[in-house]
């Protein structure tokens, strides 16, 4: 398990795996449980290249959100 610390949003860090490029483990530390949890689940299974189209550049505040910060752990893993 790979731990993301992440900035400018409520949860402080997330935790995430990676096998053969698809997600296969996801938690947020903190944050706003019902949609931590919910974006937790929904990456769950899918290609990293996939979730980082979906969720980068979503918004919530300081420029960034908790999914665009998991987007931004998965670049990162990509390279």
């Amino acid at each position: 398990m790979k731990t993301y610390r992440t900035a400018g949003t409520c949860s402080s860090a997330i935790n995430y795996e990676v096998a053969d490029g698809i997600v296969t483990k996801c938690g947020f530390v903190g944050g706003c449980p019902g949609n931590t949890q919910g974006v937790a689940k929904l990456v769950v299974g899918r290609k990293v290249e996939d979730v980082i189209a979906l969720l980068k550049g979503v918004q919530c505040r300081n420029g960034t959100s908790c999914p665009d910060q998991l987007a931004r752990a998965l670049e990162a893993e990509l390279g």
